[in-house]
């Protein structure tokens, strides 16, 4: 299916790394102009680099740290100057800490709403006036644990429910203001900081990393773990004008999981 996407302009943050990057990918394959953001420098230049000899338009790169105000209105003003218009805005960027509840100390609730919650809710704000006037699109990739809290992994989860519950409020506005607001639910996703995550189990349980993945499989009930271009191929669908009916929804993508029916 051809999405309509060339010559669209995009942005995505967490860009540089995992679901991100694929997304980014994806969308430049689709003929987007992509700007890609993240913290760090070194891995921006190298998602780029590799995402234009993959075959797709060239991608640009802006590193920016959404936990800081200053470095999202610095990233707002560059895509304005850079593309002057933007079409779709690809909310990627945020991780937080897990760990016993009693263990957790303020400074890990804040790194973990910094970017996740407050670095989208910036953004989107920056952005909008420019969505509006394109009639774009705003895709939100959060994690299933926003549905589905455990007291080891209450960060994440916390803040993952916060940020679907204001995409369902900026969905309203976007029915007004003609920007398309939805979400993309994602369960455990093979990615670099996945395979860190498995490293950690196995060591702690005294196991292989193999023992650890299919126990984890079958604890969820599901066929294989999830592939990045599963998220990217949704994503991209969802931020194309074929989805253009769709709005204030989330699609969960989790290999079933969830039975989110």
């Amino acid at each position: 299916m051809d999405l309509d996407l060339k010559g669209k302009t995009a942005v995505v943050t967490g860009g540089s790394k995992g679901i991100g990057r694929a997304v980014a990918e994806r969308l430049a394959a689709e003929g987007c102009k992509v700007l890609i953001a993240a913290r760090d420098k070194a891995d921006l230049e190298r998602a780029a680099a590799d995402i234009g000899r993959s075959g797709g338009q060239p991608v640009e790169w802006v590193a920016a740290d959404l936990s800081v105000a200053a470095d999202t209105d610095r990233l707002a003003a560059e895509i304005k100057q850079r593309f002057g218009r933007l079409d779709i805005l690809v909310n990627c960027a945020g991780a937080g800490r897990i760990g016993h509840f009693l263990e957790l100390d303020d400074n890990a609730w804040r790194d973990g709403f910094a970017v996740k919650v407050m670095g989208t809710i910036r953004l989107c704000r920056a952005l909008w006036p420019i969505l509006k006037e394109s009639k774009g699109a705003i895709v939100t990739v959060a994690g299933t644990r926003g549905l589905t809290p455990a007291p080891h992994i209450m960060i994440p989860g916390v803040a993952n429910a916060a940020i679907i519950n204001f995409s369902k409020a900026l969905a309203h506005l976007g029915q007004t203001d003609d920007v398309n607001v939805n979400v993309v639910v994602v369960g455990v996703v093979e990615t670099e900081l996945h395979e860190l995550y498995v490293a950690d189990q196995a060591k702690l349980e005294g196991v292989s990393t193999q023992d650890v993945k299919r126990r984890n499989i079958a604890d969820a009930g599901i066929r294989r773990f999830g592939h990045t271009d599963d998220v990217s191929q949704a994503v991209a669908f969802l931020a194309s004008p074929r989805a253009r009916h769709i709005q204030g929804t989330r699609m969960v993508i989790d290999g079933g999981a969830i039975k989110d029916l």
